[in-house]
């Protein structure tokens, strides 16, 4: 009988891996493995609908889609080693250790939270968001909260801080750059953010850091801001990002990629490791461009295209297409959606704005990048067609 092709990690990129390989034709073994002890469930909704309560763990499949489709799930399976020599990997799962043969080995663990430099993880009051057990926590936590501080207003830090006051926590979000999410969308549309979070009374804080929480009797009590002022706070949410935890391939002879292209596995364009048999997708994984360049990139529909890809290649079937680049996150009732490649230095095009909702373009050298908004979603759907091929930006701005 011939080795199974063998998943490792059971999130989003797993099972699409799995499902588009049960329904391109494979009928061979598929064996996921994923660490938490629950079926495998979406991760946006963390920090937004179940901090908020109005929603409870998001299955990603219901539960007997993996005996219809004979995928073999172990859950509460943590891989420690690989080694590709033998084509095993070994996993530990109730104390105890032992070796999975593999056909094929798929490497989609994921990120794990980047938590505050120096400080212990069993303070009290302390949060990260990134598995169904954080979220439920905070959430618990926001019903007796006096203050809380938020560092990091990237997507995570947003959504939290959103979430929190819909709880009616007051919340200070603390911010290094000059507006949220300057990173991922430049500072101008991190403007409009800002008012969405101004207009819900979030004390936003930009252009600092934090150099210290205060830890009182165990607990924390206070941040302390890099231009020595305090924030009192018994809830502090640390939203500063992931990394791939990859000491699992000590040995391995995989290949990581340079931190200077972002870290995580090194893959060619279709996920293949520097092992043969041994691929990566997901948010772990840095894929090679069509211009050779490499990139780690921690968007959901890149999960869902590595997925595709990584199926098709391993089925030996060709695909044709990918989809335009997406994300969104929800705040303060408004979806915020961005479709495209846009940088934020390119020069943007706000061509719809009441106060609250928007629409905008980015450009570069006078061609469409991405398309940004707020409360548009019909709008900017509308615009996926002009990303899939180069665009002039004037023939959107002339319509």
């Amino acid at each position: 009988m011939n080795d199974p092709i063998v998943i490792v990690g059971a999130g989003l990129g797993g099972v699409r891996l799995a499902e588009n390989l049960r329904n391109g034709g494979h009928t061979g073994g598929i064996v996921l493995l994923g660490q938490e002890t629950h079926p495998p469930y979406d991760r946006p909704p963390l920090s937004k609908s179940v901090v908020t309560g109005h929603s409870e763990r998001v299955d990603l499949k219901p539960a007997e889609f993996y005996t219809e489709q004979d995928i073999d799930l172990r859950t509460g399976t943590r891989v420690v080693a690989v080694n590709p020599d033998a084509h095993t990997v070994t996993v530990e799962r109730g104390g105890q250790r032992s070796d999975v043969a593999y056909g094929t080995l798929v490497l989609a663990t994921g990120l794990v939270a980047r938590r505050f430099p120096g400080l212990a993880d069993d303070v009290s009051g302390v949060h990260v968001i990134r598995t169904i057990e954080d979220a439920l926590a905070l959430r618990e936590a926001a019903g007796t909260a006096k203050h809380a501080a938020v560092i990091g207003a990237g997507f995570i830090g947003c959504e939290v801080a959103a979430s929190l006051r819909e709880h009616d926590v007051p919340v200070t979000l603390i911010e290094p750059t000059p507006t949220p999410l300057a990173v991922a969308i430049g500072a101008r549309m991190g403007q409009m953010v800002t008012r969405l979070h101004v207009e819900a009374d979030v004390d936003l804080r930009t252009g600092i850091g934090v150099d210290e929480i205060v830890v009182e009797d165990g607990a924390a009590s206070a941040v302390v801001l890099s231009d020595g002022s305090r924030v009192d706070a018994d809830v502090v949410v640390v939203g500063i990002g992931g990394y791939p935890e990859l000491g699992y391939l000590d040995g391995s002879g995989i290949e990581l990629a340079p931190r200077s292209s972002g870290g995580g596995i090194a893959c060619n364009g279709v996920g293949r490791t520097s092992v043969p048999d041994v691929y990566a997708l997901g948010d772990a994984a840095n894929w090679a461009d069509a211009h050779g360049d490499h990139h780690r990139v921690e968007h959901w529909n890149h999960v869902v295209d590595h997925a595709a890809l990584v199926a098709a290649e391993l089925l030996g079937h060709a695909i044709t297409h990918q989809s335009v680049p997406y994300f969104w996150s929800d705040q303060f009732g408004l979806k915020i959606q961005m479709l495209g490649s846009p940088h934020p230095d390119d020069e943007v095009h706000v061509v719809d704005d009441d106060g609250r909702k928007f629409l905008a373009y980015y450009s570069r050298d006078g061609v469409l990048t991405g398309v940004i908004g707020a409360g548009r979603v019909g709008k900017l759907m509308k615009t996926r067609q002009y990303l899939q091929t180069p665009t002039p930006v004037s023939a959107l701005l002339d319509q």
